[in-house]
C-alpha cells in the first residue's frame, strides 16, 4: 500500500464525513425542527424515549449528534436526566443503519430491483435527483431533500473511494501481522477502534472505514470484534467534550452513553472471551468478515446491549448522578444556561430557548418598575439593592441574548426563523431599555430622598394614574409577546397614544402649579423627570407590540408603518374604539383631577 493509497483513503474518509454531515443538514431541516421539538416533549417512557433516540439518530446519522442534542436540552432545563437515559440508550442503536446501508453493497442477485438498491447504482441516481432537486426546485422543502439526496450520494463516494484505496491491503504483509496481533491481544483492537473513532468523532465513520477494509478479505471475526468494541467506546468523545463548562445534569448526560457503552462493551468481551475459554472458538471466529457481517455484529451489539439496560435504566441515573455531586446553582446562572450553545445546531429548539429567556427578562423588567415606582410613594433602600441586582440580570440577559441571536443567524436557517431571530433582537433591546428607564425611576426617588421633595397631594394622585396606565401597556407588552398575539399587540398602541395625551396634560397641569406658587422649582424637574421616564417606558411597549404584529410579516418595517400611519389618522375602527376606551378609563381623571384642583 504506497502513500497515494493512504491519501485516497484520506480523501474517501473526508468524503464520506462531509456526505454524513450534508444528508443529516438536509434530513434535520426537512424535519423542520420537529425532531427536536420531539426530543423536548418526551415522557418519563424509556421504551418511547429509547425509540425516540432511535429515529432521530437513524435520521442525522450520527449517536454523537444526538447525544450532544441530548446534553443540551439537559443543560438547558428542557429534559430531565431520566428522559436522556433513554434516548441515549435508542441513539446506539439508530447509529447501525448507516452500516447497514453500506452492507447493501454485497447485494449479488440479477434482479433489477435488487440491483438499483445497490449502492454502486442507488447513490449515483440519489446525486443526481438531488443536484436536479437542489439547482432547479424553486420550493424550499424540494432543495432541503435534494440536499439531503447529494449528502446521500457524497457518502457513497467517499465509501468507494475508502475501498479503492483498501484494495492493495489484499496483498499486503504488514496488515496479516497487525491483525493477527489485534487477535490475540484484545486490548490492541479495542484501543485501536476509540482512538479512531474518538479523533474522526463519528462511530459511523469508523465501522465504515472498517468495512472498506473489511470489504478486500483481509480481516477476520477475532480481529473485527475487539475494534468494534473500541468503536463504541471512542464515539463517546465527542458528547464528553460537549459537556465541558455544561450544567452538572449535562455532565451526567455525556457520562451516561460513556456508561452504557463501557458496560456493554465489557459485557460483551467478557462474555465472547470466556466462551473461547470454556468451549473453543466457534468455526466463523477465524475467518473472514465481509461488511455485511461487521454491520450485522454492530446492530447485534447495540440492540442486545440496549435490551439489557433497560431495566437498570435508573441504575444508570443513579451512577451518573454519584459520579458528578450536585452544586447548587444562582437564578442566574439557572436562566442563562438556557442558552446553550450546542443547540444553535438546531434552530427550532435554540430559539424556543430564546423565547424562555426573554419571558423572564420582561418579568424582571416588570418587577423592577413595579419596584421603583413604589418608591415615589415610600423609600426603601434594601429595594434600591434589589433594583439594582435585578437590573445587573437584565443586562447580563441582553448580552447574553443578542450574542446568541447573532451566533444562530450564522446557522443554516429557513426564512421564518431568520425574521424570528431579527423580531427578538428588537424585543430584546426594548426590554433592556424599559429596564433602564426602571432604574432612572429610581433615582428621582433616591433624589427625592436625599433632598426631601415632596409632591402635593395632587400631583401624587397624577402620577398614580399615569402609574397604572404604564402598568396595564407592559402587562398587555408581556402577553403579547408570551403568545405572539397580535390580538393583544393590537391594544398596546392605542393605550400608548392614550399615555402621550396624558402626559403632555399632566406637563401643562404642572406648569399651572408652577406659576400658582404650589410647587418649588427642585420638585418640578423630578416631577417632569420622572413623566418622561414613564412615558419613554410606554414607547418601548410600542416597540414590542409593533415587532409582534408584523413578526409573521415578511417586511416587518412596511406593515409597522402603515399600521401606525392608519391608526394615528383615525382610519383604523378597531383602533379608534381601544383609544377612545383608554381616553375615557386614564385621561378623563386626570381632567377630573384638573377639575378638583382648579375649583
Amino acid at each position: 500500500m504506497t502513500i497515494f493509497n493512504v491519501i485516497s483513503m484520506g480523501g474517501g474518509v473526508a468524503l464520506f464525513l462531509y456526505g454524513m454531515s450534508v444528508m443529516g443538514s438536509g434530513l434535520e431541516k426537512l424535519a423542520g425542527g420537529r425532531m427536536e421539538k420531539a426530543l423536548e416533549k418526551l415522557t418519563n417512557n424509556i421504551l418511547s424515549s429509547v425509540l425516540l433516540g432511535a429515529v432521530v439518530t437513524a435520521t442525522i446519522q450520527s449517536s454523537s449528534a444526538t447525544t450532544v442534542i441530548v446534553v443540551g436540552l439537559v443543560n438547558a432545563g428542557v429534559m430531565k436526566l431520566r428522559q436522556a437515559v433513554g434516548v441515549i440508550m435508542g441513539a446506539n442503536i439508530g447509529t447501525t443503519v448507516t452500516a447497514q446501508i453500506i452492507r447493501l453493497s454485497d447485494i449479488e442477485s440479477e434482479g433489477l430491483l435488487l440491483q438499483l438498491l445497490k449502492p454502486t447504482t442507488l447513490a449515483p441516481l440519489a446525486a443526481m435527483v438531488g443536484i436536479l432537486f437542489y439547482m432547479m426546485a424553486k420550493g424550499v422543502k424540494k432543495r432541503e431533500l435534494g440536499q439531503m439526496l447529494i449528502g446521500f450520494g457524497i457518502l457513497f463516494s467517499g465509501m468507494f473511494a475508502m475501498e479503492a484505496a483498501a484494495a492493495p491491503l489484499k496483498t499486503s504483509e504488514i496488515l496479516p501481522q497487525i491483525m493477527t496481533a489485534m487477535a490475540h491481544v484484545p486490548v490492541l483492537g479495542v484501543l485501536a477502534g476509540a482512538l479512531v473513532t474518538a479523533a474522526i468523532q463519528s462511530s459511523s465513520a469508523s465501522i465504515g472505514i472498517l468495512q472498506a477494509i473489511a470489504s478486500t478479505g483481509v480481516i477476520n471475526f477475532a480481529t473485527a470484534f475487539p475494534i468494534i468494541m473500541g468503536q463504541n467506546i471512542g464515539t463517546c468523545i465527542t458528547p464528553i467534550l460537549a459537556s465541558i463548562g455544561a450544567s452538572k445534569n449535562a455532565k451526567r448526560s455525556a457520562l451516561v452513553h460513556l456508561y452504557f457503552n463501557l458496560i456493554g462493551t465489557l459485557f460483551f468481551l467478557v462474555v465472547v472471551y470466556g466462551g473461547i475459554a470454556l468451549l473453543g472458538a466457534p468455526s466463523f471466529w477465524n475467518g473472514p468478515v465481509g461488511r455485511t457481517g461487521i454491520a450485522n455484529f454492530h446492530t447485534l451489539f447495540n440492540v442486545t446491549v440496549t435490551i439489557l439496560l433497560i431495566p437498570f435504566a435508573g441504575v444508570l441515573e443513579k451512577i451518573a448522578r454519584s459520579s458528578v455531586k450536585d452544586a447548587e446553582q444562582s437564578s442566574q446562572e439557572k436562566e442563562l444556561a438556557l442558552l446553550d450553545t450546542r443547540l444553535l445546531k438546531s434552530p427550532a429548539i435554540a430559539l424556543q430557548q430564546v423565547d424562555h429567556v426573554i419571558g423572564s427578562m420582561g418579568e424582571l423588567a416588570v418587577q423592577n418598575y413595579l419596584d421603583s415606582v413604589s418608591l415615589l410613594v415610600r423609600f426603601d433602600q434594601k429595594m434600591v439593592d434589589q433594583i439594582d441586582q435585578t437590573e445587573s440580570l437584565i443586562d447580563r440577559m441582553e448580552d447574553k441574548l443578542e450574542n446568541y441571536l447573532i451566533s444562530l443567524s450564522s446557522e443554516e436557517l429557513s426564512q421564518s426563523e431568520s425574521r424570528s431571530i431579527s423580531t427578538k433582537l428588537h424585543l430584546v433591546k426594548d426590554y433592556e431599555r424599559i429596564g433602564d428607564y426602571s432604574t432612572n425611576l429610581t433615582e428621582c426617588a433616591q433624589e427625592m430622598q436625599q433632598n426631601r421633595i415632596t409632591f402635593t397631594d395632587q400631583a401624587i394622585g397624577e402620577i398614580d394614574v399615569l402609574v397604572q396606565a404604564v402598568s396595564e401597556i407592559l402587562e398587555m407588552a408581556n402577553r403579547a409577546v408570551a403568545g405572539m398575539d397580535t390580538a393583544v399587540a393590537r391594544r398596546i398602541e392605542p393605550l400608548e397614544e392614550t399615555i402621550d395625551a396624558m402626559v403632555e396634560r399632566l406637563k401643562d397641569m404642572h406648569v399651572e402649579r408652577l406659576k400658582a406658587g404650589r410647587c418649588s422649582v427642585h420638585a418640578g424637574i423630578v416631577f417632569l423627570e420622572i413623566l418622561t421616564n414613564l412615558e419613554r417606558i410606554a414607547d418601548h411597549c410600542s416597540n414590542i407590540g409593533l415587532q409582534v404584529i408584523g413578526s409573521e410579516k415578511e417586511i416587518r418595517q412596511y406593515e409597522s408603518h402603515e399600521y401606525i400611519k392608519r391608526a394615528h389618522a383615525a382610519t383604523d375602527s378597531e383602533y379608534v374604539g381601544y383609544f377612545e376606551d383608554d381616553m375615557k378609563r386614564y385621561y378623563t381623571a386626570i381632567e377630573r383631577s384638573s377639575e378638583a384642583e382648579n375649583s
